[in-house]
C-alpha cells in the first residue's frame, strides 16, 4: 500500500500482463461487467443529486501500449475511473502494476501540452497518441495511448458533474 496516494503502486515486469477486470474491486465489489466496453458512464448506489439521482461514477476501458527500451511494445488493458465529488477532481488509472490517482487537470493539459502531477507526467506524441508516465518506488512505467480515448473520457467526466437544467 502507497502512504501517498492510498493504493498499490508500482510497475511491474514487462512480461507480465494481468486482465484489470479479473479479481473484485478494491471496495469489495464484484466486477460484474457492468463497466462498459464502450463509453456509456456507470450509475451506482443511490444517493441524492437534483432529481433524486447521484452524479454518475464514470469508468472506461482503454488500452495502452508499454513502451520500453527493448524493440517490443505490449499492449495492457487500463481502466480509467473517475468518481465525482472528490476535491480537488481526480481520476485514477488501473493498470495490472498498480493505480495511480491525480487530478484531472494534469491529464486535460497533457494532451495539449507536457504536464505533471506528483507521480505523473502527461504528454502529448504527435498528433493521435498521449504518453502517460507513472512513477512509484519500485520504477517508471510508460504507457502510450490514443488521444481520442483520454479525449472521450474526459468529455464524460465534465458530463457527469454538470447540472442538469431544465
Amino acid at each position: 500500500m502507497d502512504s501517498r496516494t492510498g493504493h498499490g503502486s508500482g510497475a511491474a515486469p514487462p512480461a507480465r500482463d494481468v486482465p484489470v477486470t479479473g479479481a473484485p474491486a478494491r471496495d469489495g465489489s464484484p466486477r460484474d461487467g457492468s463497466v462498459p466496453d464502450g463509453d456509456g458512464p456507470v450509475r451506482r448506489g443511490g444517493g441524492a443529486g437534483p432529481y433524486g439521482a447521484a452524479p454518475a461514477r464514470v469508468e472506461a476501458r482503454a488500452r495502452g501500449m508499454v513502451v520500453t527500451d527493448g524493440p517490443l511494445s505490449r499492449p495492457v488493458p487500463v481502466a480509467l475511473r473517475y468518481e465525482p465529488g472528490a476535491e480537488p477532481p481526480s481520476v485514477r488509472f488501473v493498470l495490472p502494476a498498480g493505480s495511480w490517482t491525480f487530478p484531472r487537470t494534469v491529464l486535460e493539459r497533457g494532451l495539449r501540452f507536457p504536464a505533471h502531477g506528483d507521480e505523473v507526467d502527461v504528454w502529448p506524441c504527435g498528433r493521435v497518441q498521449t504518453v502517460v508516465e507513472f512513477h512509484s518506488p519500485e520504477g517508471t512505467s510508460v504507457v502510450q495511448f490514443d488521444s481520442s480515448a483520454l479525449r472521450s473520457f474526459l468529455r464524460r467526466t465534465y458530463a457527469a458533474t454538470t447540472p442538469v437544467t431544465r
